[in-house]
């Protein structure tokens, strides 16, 4: 039976070849109109996913500021100073803790034999590379010993390798911090780099040696990485660090929280109202091309009216004669959906890597948006394609159910 029915559609589309091709590359534009706005949207947010992956997004950072509350006694405007003993605190209140490590920043004068530079130099422990993504590319980061022994040892960014040693090997070289020397013992693969940013012009050296050119005894900011739900860990991080240095923990201002994945969250929620909003377009789109299958498919049952009269006077019911108009109006959508998402592959190959970030950062070419085509944005795709092909057949379908007999075998 069903065998029958897509025979007799299959044939009606190749009796009239010209209207089925149109209505068909109608269709196929429409679904491919849909599936590559999916991709789009797809794209759009693998690009913001692999910028936070650039730091980590498992990562949250906390920093000093003002309080900007009264607290207790003590009145706003009183600055916060972070030590090593709130790193131990929130290490023991937070067990989600993968890694942890404070950070000194220094500004210092950087040289060697031929260039002198002023550069930031960050002292951590070497966990640090760990919460924030720094991937090395020469040599390698210090190590725990370097760090209890106060080795003057260092990692260069990329930028800061190419500008002090040019192409040479910098691994085992020496350079002066503030005229201390140290030796070169990494150089780290490029991050992403904005224009204003000079992370890649940054040295790292070990955080006790950082004692040797600024005094540690507080500390600029702490860095960590977790496992577990974000919000309640930096809850824990507020509340317990506030009843160490008396400030509220509603007070921001006292506490600076740099949590990646919040951020993250918000860019999740736009890129999904975004991909809901490609999807409404790209349906519309399809909507179009279904009102064209529908104008066609109604100039085909007035043109086989006769032949819907023969076939009730034959004894064909209501249901047949539909379903005969809603397969060929689901045939001619089946080619042209096939097609279409043909066509989106071809299109999200030829069409390769579009700027956005890297319009902005360099060594950011990985978070520039890319069509994705996943099984999700096809199914969606099809799904749409299904509905829009029954609403776009139904009609003309039931239109020619509804002929009378008598009335179709005299039509001319």
């Amino acid at each position: 039976m069903l065998k029958d029915i897509l025979a007799q559609a299959w044939e009606a589309m190749l009796y009239n070849r010209r209207r089925t091709a149109i209505t068909t590359i109608g269709m196929a534009w429409g679904i491919a109109t849909v599936v590559l706005l999916l991709a789009y949207g797809n794209g759009f947010s693998h690009a913001i996913e692999t910028i936070f992956a650039n730091w980590g997004t498992n990562t949250i950072g906390f920093f000093p500021g003002k309080t900007s509350q009264q607290a207790g006694g003590d009145k706003a405007g009183v600055q916060v100073r972070l030590t090593l003993d709130d790193v131990d605190r929130v290490s023991a209140v937070v067990p989600e803790i993968t890694h942890i490590s404070p950070t000194v920043y220094y500004d210092a004068t950087v040289q060697n034999d031929l260039h002198t530079y002023t550069w930031t130099v960050v002292g951590s422990r070497p966990s640090y590379t760990e919460i924030v993504k720094l991937s090395v590319d020469q040599g390698r980061f210090f190590n725990g010993a370097e760090d209890d022994q106060r080795a003057h040892v260092c990692v260069l960014g990329s930028e800061a390798k190419t500008k002090l040693f040019s192409g040479a090997w910098a691994v085992g070289q020496s350079v002066r911090l503030n005229g201390v020397a140290f030796t070169v013992v990494g150089v780290l693969e490029p991050k992403m780099q904005e224009n204003n940013d000079d992370i890649n012009r940054t040295v790292y050296i070990p955080f006790n040696t950082m004692g040797d050119l600024k005094d540690t005894t507080y500390i600029d900011g702490v860095w960590l990485g977790y496992v577990g739900d974000y919000q309640k860990i930096e809850k824990t991080i507020r509340e317990t660090l506030a009843a160490a240095h008396h400030f509220r923990p509603s007070d921001h201002d006292a506490l600076h929280v740099a949590n990646l994945r919040t951020q993250l969250h918000q860019f999740e929620i736009l890129s999904f109202a975004l991909q809901v909003l490609l999807s409404m377009v790209g349906a519309l789109t399809l909507g179009i091309a279904g009102i064209g299958l529908m104008n066609i498919m109604l100039v085909s049952v007035q043109q086989r009216t006769r032949e819907i009269g023969v076939e009730k006077a034959l004894g064909a019911r209501r249901r047949h004669i539909l379903t005969q108009f809603l397969a060929e109006a689901l045939a001619i959508t089946g080619v042209g959906g096939i097609g279409g998402i043909g066509l989106a592959y071809l299109v999200s190959v030829m069409v390769g890597r579009i700027t956005f970030y890297s319009a902005l950062a360099k060594n950011a070419q990985a978070a520039d948006i890319r069509l994705i085509i996943t099984p999700a944005s096809i199914v969606v795709s099809a799904a749409i394609l299904i509905i829009t092909g029954l609403v776009s057949g139904m009609i003309p379908a039931i239109r020619a159910a509804n002929l009378d007999p008598i009335e179709a075998l005299r039509y001319e």
